[in-house]
């Protein structure tokens, strides 16, 4: 089986070395790619956003299978054209990446689900923000609507700051979500889904803050562990049952049926899991961890749910130990980042690139988040170890990055309120 991946980051670098261990995968390819991508796979320029151009280069490329990893073009449809060209798509159609398009589209299909998750309320005109804003709070919650690759929300207590990011989303034509603040520690919840067939992979937290100790601005996301030592099994399973499988059911019910990965991010609350967000496919940088511990085929499970086949398929199998992913981000992220810095060290086991390109002959940073760092080990101490040891071998001038990702979670500072 040849296999195409669109997109250029660390998770398609991350989906493109689990695929590289599949004995069923004969080939891989990319497209557009990056500098580390170009070392195991055939390289491709494309146009992701054009379901045209990325048809056409799945048929040139002969694949056998095209897995989509951004969210921009399954949006824009780019799977339906890839099926409509008779190649197996892993990656939602259009009418089901709405779940996360539309953050009211996904409030509306959770609501008929019956699923947990914040009160919330769009706003569109600026003449009733004050009003809308009274009814939340203490903790205001403000997000854009559409697609902001993680950056477009701010959780705060200063009303001023909550109003001042609303009315930006506003004035740049940009509907806004406020929602009430959820309490308890988050996760992200991988499915793989086919319809009503919801097959979870293992649960990751997520650090989205630019700066230790949770602070600063929002990012695409600095940092990633898994498994989670505080969250109990039964949890995941509550989360399957009754939140992936009721939404996936109502997909279908509503002729939008769900064909991808359906990744749930929730939060753990006194009353149970509540729903923060759907996205709708990997997300990065919880994809490097989750993926660096799969132990069985990856493109015999993707290719079962593009092709109908998921509840036939055997269920993934996982190594055991832990597995830390760090980002290397460019200086000035999450703001405009610098790019054109060369970067020393960016090879070897553990270091998938991102924003990476080559110019003469040299690795250099091409976007804000630069590399992702994966370290495993028996534990999530060994794990943080190997990770940042590997990043002490690497140059990037302006680089910043956390140094407590997963730590929180090993000195036993997350509890699920009232567990």
């Amino acid at each position: 089986m040849r296999v195409l991946v669109i997109g250029s980051g660390a998770r398609e670098h991350a989906l493109l070395l689990a695929l590289r261990r599949d004995p069923g995968v004969t080939g891989l390819i990319c497209a557009p790619g990056n500098a580390g991508t170009a070392k195991i796979a055939e390289q491709h320029p494309v146009d992701v956003a054009s379901g045209e151009a990325v048809a056409a280069l799945a048929q040139r490329t002969e694949a056998d299978l095209v897995i989509i990893g951004p969210e921009v073009p399954l949006v824009l449809g780019v799977a339906d054209a890839v099926r409509a060209a008779g190649v197996a798509c892993f990656g939602p159609s259009a009418d089901a990446a709405r779940i996360e398009g539309s953050k009211a589209f996904a409030k509306d299909v959770m609501a008929e689900a019956g699923v947990r998750t914040a009160h919330s309320e769009i706003v569109d005109n600026p003449a009733h923000l004050d009003a809308a804003l009274d009814r939340f709070g203490p903790t205001w919650v403000v997000k854009d609507d559409g697609l902001a690759a993680g950056k477009g929300v701010v959780v705060t207590a200063d009303r001023v700051a909550a109003r001042a990011h609303a009315a930006g989303l506003l004035e740049s034509g940009h509907p806004v979500l406020l929602e009430s603040f959820l309490d308890g520690p988050e996760v992200s919840l991988f499915c793989v889904v086919d319809g009503e067939t919801v097959v979870p992979l293992i649960p990751a937290q997520d650090h989205k803050r630019v700066g230790d100790g949770d602070t600063g601005p929002n990012t695409g996301g600095m940092g990633a562990y898994t498994p989670l030592p505080w969250l109990p099994e039964s949890v995941v399973t509550d989360i399957v049952e009754s939140v992936v499988k009721p939404v996936a059911a109502e997909m279908v019910r509503r002729g939008s049926p769900f064909q991808g990965l359906l990744y749930a991010g929730l939060a753990i609350g006194t009353d149970g899991p509540a729903v923060v967000e759907f996205n709708c496919r990997f997300g990065d940088p919880e994809t490097q961890a989750v993926l660096a511990l799969l132990d069985s085929p990856l493109g015999e499970l993707l290719n079962a749910a593009a092709t109908g086949t998921l509840a036939d398929a055997e269920p993934p199998r996982w190594r055991d130990g832990s597995a830390v992913t760090v980002v290397l981000a460019a200086e000035n992220y999450p703001a405009a980042p610098r790019t054109g810095d060369v970067i020393t060290g960016a090879d070897g086991e553990g270091i998938l690139h991102a924003g990476t390109t080559i110019t003469d002959g040299k690795t250099v940073s091409a976007g804000g988040r630069v590399l992702a760092i994966v370290g495993t080990g028996r534990d999530l101490t060994a794990a943080r170890d190997e990770a940042y040891a590997r990043l002490d071998g690497i140059k990037l001038p302006g680089g910043h990055y956390r140094t407590d990702i997963g730590l929180a979670a090993v000195e036993g500072r997350i509890t699920i309120p009232g567990a």
